[in-house]
């Protein structure tokens, strides 16, 4: 059964990167030199937090308003924004927030299947966007947020704020320069040391009397409360993130941190084909995504591996990283990494070994990320992770997760922004629970 979702062509929407990443956008709202941007922050768990405490340290930054539907999460950034010289007001409805046209901009950094949804209807409330990594959870809730930021002329920055980053911005511009010679090969990968037993079984239950479980699942079907689908733990980032009703597990929470540089580097091109493979064969908690998993994505010009080992922590070329990029060249491989960059030359080439590491300013990523976005929002350009390029990004991933799942290839078709195989085009349309739905 195919979506009977509307197809937009590619060149309507999802333009070529070179007019996508240059073109401006003039909507009349320009706030001046000396006028303060002001964001409100919605959802602030530990992304929400940090993004809350990155922007306190942009002068041009307004902190207005805090939103949340757990309690103490809304009471600990209201306490972090007094801190930092700001009194904000807090809300529990997301929808206030929206309604409020004082407010310029919003931070969305809530669990990743309720991104789409809130970008498209802040962008449809005339507000700028920051909102986290993954852009989505469904394929064609990409196409639609970007449909949403041209349809309203909004500057939507997304998380991935690796691209700010000066190891891979210098990534880049080794690529551009030709300095590895002709790649035909990249790999990217995490590992990391996983216990049996996990995040555990804890049994369904009632949720937190301050946690309005009906909200926090939203779109996502109706489920009785589990405390590691909320996963809220001060121990480790919430494991919401290994639950298919809200996000992709590792491949799309590392994954495509570690897929968007080779995007940054190659000019955004899309894979044109996707296999892969994964299973939970070590870990025995209730969590739903794999512990173990390898795909393969089939480029113009190029193959990609990408490989998830949470249960074995190996670095690779004698790094001491637990993630990575890498790109293959005739004379040479750059390997990239929150860490550093590094240019290590093939046997018998003529290349010279390169390393910039233990650089504080090159290593600075977040707030040179948000920087980027309010001086955008301010000039109406297009910011260095425009949304198109997270959507393009997190679409990869999300295929992935998709080829494991139906154990098939998958071939892209990127002009009608669909696969060919009709089994899993179902599986590429949002299904939200009433009364949310997705609608530009």
């Amino acid at each position: 059964m195919e979506s009977t979702q509307n197809t937009i062509p590619r060149r309507d929407l999802l333009v070529g990167a070179a007019t996508a990443l240059t073109a401006s956008l003039f909507t009349g709202k320009v706030k001046g030199a000396n006028d303060r941007i002001s964001v409100a922050f919605i959802g602030l768990g530990a992304m929400g937090s940090g993004n809350l405490g990155y922007a306190m340290k942009v002068p041009e930054v307004q902190p207005v308003a805090v939103c949340d539907i757990y309690g103490p999460h809304l009471e600990r950034a209201v306490a972090a924004a007094k801190k930092g010289g700001f009194q904000v007001k807090a809300v529990k409805d997301f929808r206030e927030i929206l309604a409020d046209k004082s407010i310029d901009a919003v931070c969305i950094s809530t669990p990743d299947h309720w991104h789409a949804y809130m970008e498209v209807e802040a962008c449809k409330a005339g507000k700028d966007v920051y909102v986290e990594k993954p852009s989505c959870t469904y394929v064609d809730e990409g196409r639609k947020m970007v449909e949403a930021a041209r349809k309203y002329n909004r500057v939507v920055q997304a998380g991935t704020m690796q691209r700010s980053g000066g190891y891979f911005r210098k990534a880049a511009e080794l690529v551009a320069a030709g300095t590895v010679g002709d790649v035909t090969f990249c790999h990217a990968f995490q590992s990391g040391t996983t216990k049996r037993e996990g995040f555990g079984n804890p049994p369904d239950g009632d949720p937190p009397s301050d946690l309005d479980w009906d909200m926090w699942l939203g779109p996502a079907p109706e489920r009785p409360f589990n405390l590691n689908r909320w996963g809220v733990k001060a121990a480790t980032f919430p494991t919401f993130r290994y639950f298919w009703d809200y996000a992709g597990g590792p491949m799309t929470d590392w994954g495509v941190h570690l897929i968007d540089p080779l995007h940054q580097c190659f000019g955004e091109a899309m894979p044109t084909a996707v296999v892969a493979l994964g299973d939970k064969f070590y870990v025995r908690d209730n969590t739903q995504t794999p512990d173990t998993m390898q795909a393969t994505f089939y480029y113009p010009k190029f193959l990609v591996t990408y490989e998830s080992r949470t249960c074995n922590p190996l670095p690779l070329f004698g790094r001491d990283q637990g993630a990575g990029t890498t790109i293959h060249g005739t004379e040479g491989t750059i390997f990239v990494s929150r860490g550093g960059c590094w240019v290590i030359p093939n046997p018998k080439s003529k290349l010279k070994a390169a390393a910039w590491e233990n650089d504080k300013e090159m290593g600075e990523m977040n707030v040179p990320h948000w920087k980027n976005w309010i001086e955008c929002i301010r000039t109406r350009q297009k910011p260095t992770s425009d949304i198109e390029t997270c959507v393009r990004s997190s679409t990869a991933c999300l295929l992935a997760n998709l080829s494991m799942r139906y154990r098939t290839r998958l071939d892209w078709n990127e002009t009608d922004w669909t696969v060919e195989q009709d089994a899993a085009k179902p599986d590429l349309a949002e299904r939200y629970r009433s009364p949310w739905k997705l609608e530009v």
